[in-house]
């Protein structure tokens, strides 16, 4: 039985950018439908079922990259959403992320960067095989209805609260520089100037531990941090 390959849906205004990248994914057997502004994106997500979205966020029309991010993952929570602009700061990624993208990639890029992301995407958000729920101490995640829980506590998480709770859950017992937080959970190369790691994690501690006695988060001076039930146990590898 043939398997039928995952189809894409690009937002971008820009006609040689567009080109480019359909062509390019086109070639690696993905199915792309382009889309050069939001309410033609808007009808297309609706129709279609695809795997991956790629938004531009500066787009002409009523709806703008932002409004489309944060409008597909209402509408399909396990479509990948990668965010491909211009706008580069600190504060753009934040919004781009809170606004619901799974990934953030500058231009100008390369398309080898690009197709790695789009691929990463599709192995986080295809397949039910992975656990329903994680679990550390009381603290409880649940991966399907996004609803975190400790104790009898409900914990109310941003989209990138969540993603970043869940990495430490994953990697339980390991330590996790900024290097790679930044990285992994943001998708953005660490700069010693950028303190949204920081920032995050002082959100998610006063959410995940402050009103807890034990407390999961562990900070590693000069190394990283650590989620574990058991503050004395040592790191793992």
């Amino acid at each position: 039985m043939a398997t039928v390959p995952p189809r894409i849906l690009l937002v971008e205004d820009d006609d040689r950018i567009a080109d480019a990248v359909c062509g390019g994914l086109r070639s690696e057997g993905f199915e792309v439908d382009r889309a050069s502004e939001g309410q033609e994106a808007r009808v297309l997500f609706e129709i279609k079922d695809y795997q991956v979205a790629i938004l531009d966020r500066m787009l002409p029309g009523a709806l703008d990259g932002l409004a489309l991010c944060t409008r597909f993952r209402a509408q399909k929570p396990d479509c990948g959403l990668l965010m491909l602009t211009a706008l580069g700061t600190t504060a753009d990624k934040v919004d781009g992320l809170e606004a619901g993208a799974d990934d953030y990639l500058v231009k100008p890029f390369d398309f080898e960067e690009l197709l790695a992301r789009i691929r990463a995407l599709l192995r986080r958000h295809t397949g039910d095989s992975g656990p329903r729920q994680l679990q550390v101490a009381d603290l409880v995640l649940d991966l399907q209805t996004k609803e975190a829980r400790r104790g009898d506590k409900i914990i109310s998480l941003t989209a990138k609260e969540f993603h970043l709770l869940e990495y430490f859950m994953k990697n339980k017992g390991k330590v996790l520089s900024r290097a790679k937080l930044a990285a992994d959970v943001w998708g953005i190369h660490f700069d010693t100037g950028t303190n949204v790691v920081d920032v995050y994690l002082n959100f998610l501690r006063k959410k995940v531990d402050r009103d807890f006695e034990t407390k999961l988060l562990v900070t590693h001076i000069g190394q990283g941090y650590r989620m574990t039930d058991d503050p004395n146990s040592e790191p793992e590898a």
